[in-house]
C-alpha cells in the first residue's frame, strides 16, 4: 500500500508547516507551496517545497502538476495560504482589499479547481478559515465567504466521496502575529482572556487537520472545526 499524500498551501511557516511537519512523521508523502521561506523552511529534506503565490493562476497549475507527475493523485489538499490585512474601513485601500480575497478566497477556489482530477474517492480537502469578526469589514468579507464556500463544495463532492471540511484557528502563535508587530508577550498577556489559559501552538491545528482527514473523520464532511481554547464558546448557538 502506498503512503498517503497531501498538498499543502502556505506550508512553509506556522500552520502550515507544522502541519507538513507532522504528517510527513505519520508517514505521509508531503508537498507544500509557499513564496517565502522556501530555502530555510526546515522542513525534512524530503518533502518537496514549491514556490507558488496563491494569486497566481498559473503558479497554481504549475505546482498541481508537480504533484500530478510527483504523487499521481492526492489525499489530502489542505487549503492554507491566507493573508491577513486587519484595520478599519477608512484605512483599507483597494490593493490590500484585493490581495485579501485574491489570495483568500480566489487562490482557494481556483487551487482546489485545478487540483480535484488529483482528488479521489476518500480524499479529504481542509480549509483555513480562522478569525474573521473584529479584524477589520474586508479582512472579515474574505473570511466570512471562506464557510459557505466550503458548505458548497461539500456538497458537490459528496457523491465523488471527497470529503470537505475547514478548521477555525483562534489565537496561534504564528509569523503573523510577528510581522504585525505583537510580542510574544502581548500574546502571553492575551491569553488570559482565553478559557485554557494560553494561547495556541501551530501543532494544535496541525492535528486538528490531520484528523479531519482521517478515516476517523470519514463521516464528517462540510463541518467548521474550530480550534481555539474556547474563545467565543458561550456566544455560538
Amino acid at each position: 500500500m502506498s503512503a498517503p499524500t497531501a498538498l499543502i498551501t502556505g506550508g512553509t511557516s506556522g500552520i502550515g508547516k507544522a502541519t507538513a511537519e507532522l504528517l510527513h512523521s505519520r508517514g505521509h508523502r508531503v508537498m507544500v507551496t509557499g513564496v517565502s521561506g522556501l530555502a530555510d523552511s526546515g522542513l525534512p529534506e524530503d518533502v518537496t517545497v514549491v514556490r507558488a503565490d496563491a494569486r497566481s493562476l498559473p503558479d497554481i497549475d504549475r505546482a498541481v502538476e508537480q504533484a500530478r507527475r510527483q504523487f499521481g493523485s492526492l489525499d489530502l489538499l489542505f487549503l492554507n495560504a491566507g493573508i491577513s490585512r486587519p484595520g478599519p474601513i477608512e484605512s483599507t485601500d483597494e490593493a490590500a482589499f484585493d490581495a485579501l480575497f485574491d489570495i483568500n478566497v480566489k487562490g482557494t477556489f481556483f487551487t482546489l479547481q485545478k487540483a480535484l482530477p488529483l482528488l479521489g474517492e476518500g480524499a479529504s480537502v481542509v480549509f483555513t478559515v480562522g478569525a474573521g469578526e473584529g479584524v477589520g469589514a474586508a479582512m472579515t468579507a474574505a473570511k466570512g465567504a471562506l464557510l459557505p464556500l466550503m458548505r458548497s463544495l461539500a456538497l458537490e463532492l459528496a457523491p465523488r466521496r471527497i470529503r470537505v471540511n475547514a478548521v477555525s484557528p483562534g489565537m496561534i502563535d504564528t509569523p503573523v502575529y510577528r510581522r504585525m508587530g505583537v510580542s510574544r508577550d502581548m500574546l502571553e498577556s492575551w491569553a488570559r482572556d482565553v478559557p485554557l489559559g494560553r494561547v495556541g501552538a501551530p501543532a494544535d491545528i496541525a492535528e486538528a487537520v490531520a484528523f479531519l482527514a482521517s478515516d476517523a473523520a470519514g463521516y464528517i464532511t462540510g463541518d467548521n472545526l474550530v480550534v481555539s481554547g474556547g474563545i467565543g464558546v458561550h456566544s455560538r448557538p
